[in-house]
Parts: structure tokens; sequence; C-alpha cells
């Protein structure tokens, strides 16, 4: 007989307009059997470690176009984390293995599509909860942005926002090792001057007492950027456009600003892509998997050596995770939010 546990699980109460609140997550246990059904390809897992992120919210709301997979109502939310395979009916892991990618948000999960969301965990000689962020789907998002889709190069004028958010730290640190001169901007005082003082950036302001963005930009980039990386939208779009250098890129990453209105913000200024010759591009990140290990080959040995710094904002215990996922739609996180389900 295979052994009975209890699952503690976090699951979505109702679809959301606006900004999402902790009472649309609920926190409730049932019991799970820890083996998978007869002649199944999939995997259990237990889990260890989940990612708050960004994306997540939109999974959170009716869908308005079929690009993005929602989340079904009563049923656990799911994101990226990391896990110990228990039991594997996939020929690429075993048990014991531990692996990053698409877990349910609850102790333990049975993943039916391992081949494309699950990834073994090979390099364990770093910490396991950094798959959840800089080694995992934000350390790639920061990777393609950077070196695939913004194409930068020594001496470029950069601009980040959301730029104490796991991705934006990473962009930040690739372009100043690069020779790049690069600007952050966040949302306290506290994250502006770590920017400056911990990751390197040039210069960081805090977008929350800025009346004017353009005029802001122009004070932080006189002769104008050369590579955006769009993380906001709205407003900050419209002013990145006015700043814009002939020639500039901008890697569409996400629009958080957007997430929470019930209509998303026009933007004005579009035509500065054409009388500037602007480069804007999109992507998803998963597109790009075939360079995770050529990303781990570049990234494993700058974060032994102390070169490349990270920062983690850990909430302990899954019961926890419904308020750090949305705490980080308030900027309450400060590095990358992760929610600690158990560490071994």
């Amino acid at each position: 007989m295979a052994q009975v546990v209890s699952n503690t699980k976090v699951v979505l109460k109702g679809y959301v307009t606006g900004f999402p609140k902790e009472s649309d997550l609920i926190v409730k246990t049932d019991t799970i059997e820890l083996k998978l059904p007869e002649g199944s390809k999939g995997v259990l897992v237990k889990n260890l470690y989940l990612a708050a992120d960004a994306h997540m919210r939109s999974q959170m709301s009716v869908a308005e176009d079929n690009f993005v997979e929602t989340y079904i109502v009563g049923e656990p939310i799911h994101g990226y984390g990391v896990a110990k395979v228990l039991e594997s009916g996939y020929p690429n892991l075993k048990k014991g293995d531990l692996v990053w990618g698409i877990v349910g948000w609850e102790e333990y999960h049975i993943n039916n599509a391992p081949e494309s969301t699950l990834f073994k965990i090979e390099h364990t000689d770093v910490p396991l909860s950094y798959y959840t962020g800089i080694l995992g789907m934000t350390g790639m998002t920061a990777y393609v942005a950077f070196h695939v889709v913004g194409n930068v190069k020594k001496g470029d004028r950069v601009y980040i926002t959301a730029a104490f958010g796991a991705v934006g730290q990473l962009i930040g640190q690739f372009a100043k090792a690069l020779g790049c001169y690069v600007v952050g901007s966040a949302g306290s005082k506290e994250k502006v001057d770590l920017l400056k003082s911990k990751f390197g950036f040039d210069d960081a302001f805090n977008y929350k007492e800025e009346k004017d963005l353009d005029a802001a930009l122009k004070r932080y980039f006189p002769e104008g950027i050369d590579v955006y990386f769009e993380t906001v939208g709205g407003k900050m779009l419209e002013a990145a456009l006015l700043n814009m250098r002939l020639n500039g890129r901008i890697a569409g990453i996400g629009m958080i600003s957007q997430h929470n209105l019930e209509e998303e913000e026009g933007v004005r200024y579009l035509l500065s892509v054409i009388t500037k010759r602007l480069t804007m591009r999109g992507f998803i990140v998963h597109d790009h998997y075939d360079l995770i290990p050529q990303y781990h080959e570049l990234i494993v040995p700058l974060i032994k050596k102390g070169t490349i710094k990270y920062v983690e904002d850990v909430a302990e215990g899954l019961e926890n995770g419904p308020a750090a996922l949305v705490g980080i739609f308030q900027g309450k996180n400060v590095g990358k939010q992760v929610v600690v389900v158990a560490r071994e």
C-alpha cells in the first residue's frame, strides 16, 4: 500500500480583478497517495522551494487571449519551483533527482508533462533555492533579454525598470560587466541605495517620487537611452519612448503596471518606434530554454566566485505563500521572493 500523507496547497478562490488580495487565495489541506497512477509517464515530487513571480498575476484572471493559461478556480495555482522526485514514470528522471520547473503550489505534486516543464538540477553545489530565480526562469529571462533581444554593446546607455527585481538586478550587473552606463528605477529609497551600493548601478531613482517621468529620464540620460528593458509599461514606456536614441532597442520582458488594471492603459508616442528606427521586441522565456546549459556554464562560476550579487526575500511555510505572492505587487519584497515549503 502506498503511503497517504497530508498535502497543504494554495488554491485560487475566484478570478481576480484589480490588485490581488490574500483572500483571493485559500490555504487548504487534504491528503495525497504518494504513488503515481498505473502506467503514468508523469513525475511525483515533493516541493522544496516556490517562486512568487509577477507573471502569475495574469493567470489569476479570466484570459483575454489564447496565449495566457489561467488557473482553475478551486485548484492549486502553479509556478516555478524546486522539488525532489519521489517517483517517476519519465525515463529522464529518477527517484531522488532534484528538479526545477513548473509545479503546483502544494507540498506534493504530480507533473504530467515533465518533458517540457521540469529540468534536472546538475549543479548542487550552489543554494537550491537559486533555481527559483537566478538559475531558473528568472535568470534565463535576464540572459535572453540581455544577450538575445537587447543585443547590448559596450558603451550603451541602459535603462532598467523594476531594477531591484530579480531580473533587473541581473541585467544591471551584466550591463556593468560589459562596460555600459546603467540606470535603474525602483519603488523605495532602500532599493535605490542598494542598486548603487550593492549592484554597482551608475545611478538609480525612486519612480514614486518623480512627478514627470520624461523629465526624470532626461536628467539621467541627457544623451538618450540605447537599450530599455521594459518590465512596467504604461506611463513609464511612454517616457522611455520619448528618450530613446536613434536605433535604440527595447526588450519587452513584462508590463507589471498593467496586470491590475481592468483596462490596459493606452500608450502614446509609438510613432517614435518609426522616427527613431527603434527595435521593440517581446519574448517568452520558455521559447529559449535550449540555452539553459549555455547560461549555466556562464553564471554558475560567477555565483561561486561571488562576482554576481543576488538577493532573496524568503517566506517560510506554504501558509505564508499568499502573502508573499500578493506582496510582490505592492513592492514589499526585497529581491527574489521565495516561499520555502521544505528544505529537504
